[in-house]
This record gives C-alpha cells, sequence and structure tokens, in this order.
C-alpha cells in the first residue's frame, strides 16, 4: 500500500510551486464544501430540534472559525510537508495560523458576551456580574492570543519574562488605581450594592441612576442628563443610598402647617383624598398623616405618601402642592405664615427711662 502511495507523492512532489498551491487551495475548498454538506446541516437540524438557545449561540459564533480552520489546514499542511521555499513556507505557515488565532479569539468573544446576555435574561445574579467577567475574559485571552502570535512568528519573549519581576512593581504603582477600582467593583457586585438601572444617592451629594457598571468606574445619569463617572474605589470606600432597593418605590413626605383652630378631621380627610387621586402617587402603602407638634403659629402636620421611582419624588411633590393649595382656597383652610411684631420707642423717651434706672 505505501509503495503504491509512494509514486503519488514523488508526482505531486515534483510538481512546480504554484501548481502544489493550487492543489492545497483546491483541496482545502474542498475539505470545507465537504463540512458544510455533511457537518453544517446535520449540526442545524440537531440544533432547530432543541428548545435551548445556548446551542443555537454556538452554531452561529462557532461555524466561522471551523471553515477557516479547515480551509487553512491545508495552507499550513503544504507549508509544512511541500518542499516550498523557505521564506514563502515560513510566511505560510505563520500566516495561517495567526489568522486562525484571531479568528477562534473574536469568535470565544463573541460567544462569551452572547451567553452571559442569555443566562443573564434568566439570572439577576449573572445580568450584575456579567460585565466584570466579560472584561476579565477579554483581557486575558488578548493576552494568551497575542503571546501565541508571538509564539508563531519565533519572537523571543524571554526577555519580557525574565523583566517580568521589574515590569510587574512598575505596573504596580503606576496601575495601582486600576487595581483598586477592580477590586472595588468586584465587592460592589457581591455585596450587591446596586445594578444597572438603580437610582443611588452618594455621600458627597451627588445621585443619579446607574447607566453602566465597568471594571474601573461606575456611570450615573443625574436629574440634569448629565453622566458623572465615580471610579469604583470611591464607591466602595462611601456612603450609597439606593433608593430602587430593596423596592422602586420612594416615600415623598410634605410639611404642612393649618392654623390653630383648624377642623383637623376635615384637614387630614381633604388632604388624603387629595393624595389619593394623584396619578403619581401609588395605592399601596396608602397615604397617610402625621400630626407632629403644635408649632410656634400652626400646627405642624406631615404629608407621607409613596410614588413609584425615585425619578418621580420632585413631579409628585409638584403636582400635590398645587392641588392641595387649590383645595385649601376652596374649603376656606388657612395656612398662616410666621409674623414678627416691632415696636419703635422714641429716643428720648428711651434716655428718660435709662437714667432713671441708673438713679
Amino acid at each position: 500500500m505505501v509503495g503504491s502511495v509512494q509514486p503519488l507523492v514523488d508526482w505531486l512532489l515534483a510538481l512546480p510551486t504554484w501548481a502544489k498551491l493550487a492543489g492545497v487551495v483546491a483541496a482545502s475548498g474542498l475539505a470545507t464544501w465537504l463540512v458544510t454538506l455533511f457537518g453544517v446541516h446535520v449540526v442545524r437540524r440537531v440544533v432547530h430540534s432543541t428548545d435551548t438557545q445556548y446551542d443555537v449561540i454556538l452554531y452561529e459564533e462557532l461555524r466561522l472559525p471551523v471553515f477557516t480552520t479547515v480551509a487553512l489546514t491545508g495552507v499550513i499542511a503544504a507549508a509544512t510537508h511541500l518542499a516550498l521555499a523557505d521564506p514563502l513556507a515560513r510566511y505560510l505557515h505563520a500566516g495561517a495560523l495567526t489568522v486562525v488565532v484571531i479568528v477562534w479569539t473574536r469568535a470565544v468573544l463573541r460567544l462569551a458576551d452572547r451567553i452571559l446576555v442569555a443566562a443573564g435574561r434568566q439570572s439577576d445574579l449573572v445580568e450584575d456580574f456579567a460585565p466584570i467577567f466579560e472584561n476579565l475574559l477579554t483581557f486575558v485571552l488578548l493576552l494568551v492570543a497575542a503571546a501565541a502570535v508571538l509564539g508563531i512568528w519565533n519572537v523571543d519573549v524571554t526577555p519580557i519574562l525574565a523583566s517580568a519581576g521589574l515590569i510587574s512593581v512598575a505596573l504596580g504603582f503606576a496601575a495601582k488605581d486600576a487595581i483598586a477600582n477592580f477590586f472595588g467593583s468586584v465587592a460592589l457586585y457581591f455585596d450587591d450594592t446596586y445594578t444597572v438601572g438603580d437610582y443611588v444617592v452618594l455621600e458627597d451629594g451627588r445621585e443619579g441612576t446607574v447607566l453602566d457598571i465597568s471594571i474601573r468606574s461606575t456611570e450615573l445619569l443625574t436629574r440634569e442628563d448629565k453622566v458623572i463617572t465615580v471610579p469604583n474605589s470611591v464607591l466602595n470606600s462611601t456612603s450609597i443610598q439606593n433608593e430602587s432597593a430593596p423596592r422602586p418605590k420612594t416615600r415623598i413626605t410634605l410639611d404642612i402647617a393649618p392654623a390653630f383652630g383648624t377642623d383637623i378631621d376635615y384637614f387630614e380627610a381633604a388632604t388624603l383624598e387629595v393624595a389619593e387621586r394623584e396619578d403619581l402617587v401609588v395605592d399601596t402603602p396608602a397615604p397617610r398623616m402625621r400630626f407632629r407638634e403644635f408649632g410656634d403659629y400652626a400646627l405642624d402636620y406631615e404629608l407621607r405618601c409613596w410614588v413609584r421611582s425615585p425619578l418621580s419624588d420632585e413631579r409628585a411633590e409638584h403636582e400635590l402642592l398645587r392641588a392641595l393649595y387649590k383645595r385649601y382656597e376652596q374649603d376656606g383652610i388657612d395656612l398662616p405664615s410666621p409674623t414678627r411684631e416691632v415696636e419703635f420707642q422714641n429716643r428720648a423717651d428711651h434716655n428718660a427711662d435709662a437714667d432713671f434706672h441708673r438713679r
């Protein structure tokens, strides 16, 4: 058997370089066509017959790198086994392997991204942790791919590895903030401090809706439609008030001071009626009144009610105050303001009183 094949091998080796390359291209194309004809159709039927979406993602993302690998296998084999000129063989071999590494790196990154997105729809924990895992995976894969490409092209990385200690020390000082931000983001995720879409208030008074959480920082959208970027290391070491947790409902409190002598039963009923009619106020928990104390010039009351979102509190306060003012004007409920009486005394009388007291 070997003797019958050897003449064919000798004949192929005797062909011109262009003929060898043409044969390799033809063989690679034939192999790719066979894979497409038999393998892809079988896998596609299996994928569409299942209920899970993960096999569909695998099929769509791995199809291109598989085709590319099969197509370039012939080029790699030709560069390795055919008697090609040294520069041409080396460039073909290294170039084909480089393309394979790049294609597979891209495929794995896209595959991980789509799987994390699909898993995040089913689990809040996966959705929250997905950005950190995706960024970390991207860094590791790019590092491995770069090392593989350098090895393919026979680039000596020994000097780089030998100086890794010094480089790591220098990078440690240079990237200490980045490292602190990374571990801060990990701590924030595991503590479940906030998620994308939550409304948070920082210790320094800044507040906004969480737009994005990355390894380095968190982006907040303020009420003025301005984006604030806060390092995760700062967030991990400060007090954060999450207005959206454990429920997105937020309580608002209005201070109301009716005059002494007001019928408090009617005043409370009228105030609650206005609050219950406001669309921005939720039914559960129901609005309630609290008589706090007797003030200097009026009765100190609080109207407490809940709105659906922290972003609705200012608008709800505006609408409630307008409606309450109209209702109090209609019902004749007085809301007094503090007054102060000032007496002016004649200077001559003042001097006479002072002389009398000195005697």
